[in-house]
């Protein structure tokens, strides 16, 4: 069936045309509503076409266009936080709130400001009004924390949903239920997991698209939250 661009006042994303094929919705069948659904800070469309393949009106949003011909919005997120979603997952950048960079703060004291402004473009996700949100983010050091006003309420890893890989992802919810593992893998035998070295660093070097490719979405992470949360 035709996917439909939604009426609230959004600006599409014209490098792409926006008529594509959608999934035969199952909504009926599963007797779910169907959800308005925000990825915010999305570019992949990864999250996006999850909810779009079970039906739902799931848009994405980003300063850059999307990279999957899909319902996408190439703008400033927070003009469109009040255009009447039932759902979000928010996306934030982590460059300045992730504990693993925190010691860059110490050593360069014009980040300070960048940390307060990510930790306060965070908070206005969480307090958005949206009846139900999910924000994600890696694992956050004890400043940005402070801004925000809490830790997340759960850390999940791309080997709980079927990928031979870690990366620790705390996700902060509203209204939602804890993501359940879908499919568990064991360390391989080779004693570090699939994106890591044998010391257990992140196998990606320093490159200007460094944080673009860690920021992507695992593909069993967005089914999972497609199917339980949609």
């Amino acid at each position: 069936m035709g996917w439909i661009p939604s009426k609230s006042k959004t600006i599409l994303d014209t490098q792409h045309p926006y008529w594509y094929v959608q999934k035969q919705a199952t909504l009926e069948q599963r007797n779910k509503p169907r959800l308005k659904v925000l990825v915010a800070c999305e570019f992949s469309g990864t999250i996006r076409d999850a909810f779009l393949a079970r039906g739902h009106d799931a848009w994405s949003c980003d300063l850059l266009p999307t990279e999957k011909l899909g319902p996408h919005i190439k703008d400033d997120v927070l003009k469109h936080l009040d255009e009447g979603w039932d759902l979000m997952i928010a996306h934030p950048p982590c460059t300045y709130l992730a504990n693993s960079g925190v010691w860059v703060l110490h050593r360069d004291p014009g980040r300070w400001t960048k940390m307060e402004e990510g930790a306060h473009f965070f908070k206005k996700f969480l307090d958005a009004d949206i009846p139900s949100i999910a924000v994600e983010n890696p694992i956050m050091h004890k400043y940005a924390v402070a801004i925000i006003g809490r830790r997340q309420d759960q850390i999940i890893q791309p080997y709980e949903f079927g990928h031979s890989e870690s990366k620790a992802t705390g996700l902060w919810l509203k209204d939602l239920p804890p993501l359940i593992p879908t499919k568990i893998l064991p360390l391989p035998a080779k004693g570090h997991w699939d994106n890591q070295t044998p010391s257990g660093r992140n196998k990606i070097g320093p490159s200007p698209d460094r944080g673009k490719i860690r920021s992507l979405t695992y593909q069993g992470i967005a089914d999972a939250m497609a199917t339980q949360w949609g």
